[in-house]
């Protein structure tokens, strides 16, 4: 199996690696040129900014375009873009280039998405995905470090013109691959014109689909808002160490690294097991220990009882991100993948931007352990309705495989 998608295995891996390292050198990038701490943070206001605007229009494109195209157009303009960062000494044009960089960025995700539905067959998408997701935890893991070498020998400009070519690399990569696309040809002869008349029909098409399969809504909103809390708990991992728990810069970076470790442990424990536990365990009891282990991470009340709850939240994470990402593929329409997933990202990024919010604020208000752990309940008790709803609908075809 893996020898079949080793190529897509190998494009999507390499890009995961060169994130990692574009994300550590950009920081130390723009902090030397700013010297501003609010000028780093820019950075992560920019890319959520750009896709939630690229979002309202970029499935109404992907969903008439070719993908693999699109993939490919994609990655070499987001190399190009990474490519100028260096040469530039205006963090508003480096701003810029970042949301021209994440408007690139918005239309590749569900191009991607629909690709691996087409290309990898139904009985491998969760082995796949569970190979996927280890790839992204390996790069997670080692990205960092190899940043840190890469920045001491060749400095930071140098290491960021790197990550642009690993955007080339992928774009080479899915060069290689087949056409997926059974309408191709017909898609390169029409070019329609996107207007917002025909923006507000597509988006009269995915309500009339998430509304047509209400069990799929429950679904998708209880793990999305489930998965949104969790996001937001990340935002305070580095603060809750350190003022409750009283760890060093040091530690945490340790910790990191050991939850890489766990989730690299997971995502192998779960490509072998696909044969053994539902795509319904994979999803619901997956999605539930992983909480329950954000949960535990905040209550914990010192080093050793974090670096566990750390651990299991790696390992459980793999096994709901390989099952969530096969139950999607399964479930969405592949002609409306790109619709519907831009409207999701939109969806995913205001949620996550409101969560955020409201721990920041109740973390003022109150204490932020007790905010984290009353968030880490709620996300629980979405959970727990998931689990309703998937096991109460024992008719429901959208796992298509025998319940544990």
């Amino acid at each position: 199996m893996l020898n079949k998608y080793r190529l897509l295995l190998g494009g999507f891996g390499f890009s995961y690696f060169g994130n990692w390292i574009y994300l550590i050198a950009l920081n130390l990038l723009v902090f030397d040129l700013t010297g501003s701490a609010t000028a780093v943070a820019g950075i992560f206001i920019v890319g959520p900014v750009a896709r939630i605007f690229t979002n309202i229009f970029a499935g109404s494109i992907i969903d008439r375009a070719n993908k693999r195209t699109l993939m490919m157009t994609a990655d070499i303009l987001r190399g190009l873009l990474v490519c100028l960062v260096p040469f530039m000494h205006s963090i508003w044009i480096i701003y810029l280039i970042l949301f021209i960089s994440n408007m690139a960025g918005a239309f590749f995700g569900p191009s991607s998405t629909y690709y691996i539905t087409k290309y990898v067959d139904d009985e491998d998408r969760r082995k796949f995905n569970a190979w996927l997701g280890m790839m992204n935890s390996g790069s997670f893991l080692v990205g960092p470090a190899l940043a840190g070498v890469l920045i001491l020998m060749m400095g930071t400009h140098w290491t960021i013109i790197i990550n642009g070519l690993t955007f080339f690399s992928c774009a080479f990569a899915i060069y290689l691959l087949p056409d997926v696309d059974a309408n191709a040809r017909k898609v390169k002869a029409v070019r329609e014109i996107i207007t917002l008349r025909t923006i507000s029909k597509d988006f009269q098409v995915v309500k009339r689909f998430i509304l047509t399969d209400r069990i799929f809504l429950k679904i998708y909103v209880a793990f999305q808002v489930a998965l949104m809390i969790a996001f937001a708990l990340d935002s305070q991992e580095v603060t809750f160490l350190k003022q409750d728990l009283a760890l060093s810069d040091q530690t945490y970076g340790f910790m990191v690294s050991v939850a890489g470790v766990g989730s690299l442990i997971g995502a192998t424990v779960a490509a072998n097991l696909t044969k053994r536990l539902s795509l319904k365990s994979y999803v619901t009891l997956g999605l539930l220990l992983t909480m329950v282990s954000y949960t535990a991470f905040y209550a914990s009340f010192n080093f050793w009882s974090a670096l566990l709850a750390f651990i299991c939240l790696g390992f459980f994470g793999a096994f709901s991100n390989a099952g969530y990402e096969t139950f999607y593929q399964k479930n969405v329409p592949t002609d409306l993948m790109g619709r519907f997933g831009s409207l999701a990202s939109m969806f995913q990024s205001i949620l996550q931007i409101m969560f955020t919010f409201l721990l920041g604020v109740s973390a003022e208000l109150f204490t932020l352990q007790h905010s984290a752990i009353v968030f880490g309940c709620i996300s629980i008790a979405c959970t727990l309705v998931l689990l309703f709803v998937v096991y109460a609908n024992k008719s429901t075809n959208h796992f298509k495989e025998t319940p544990i």
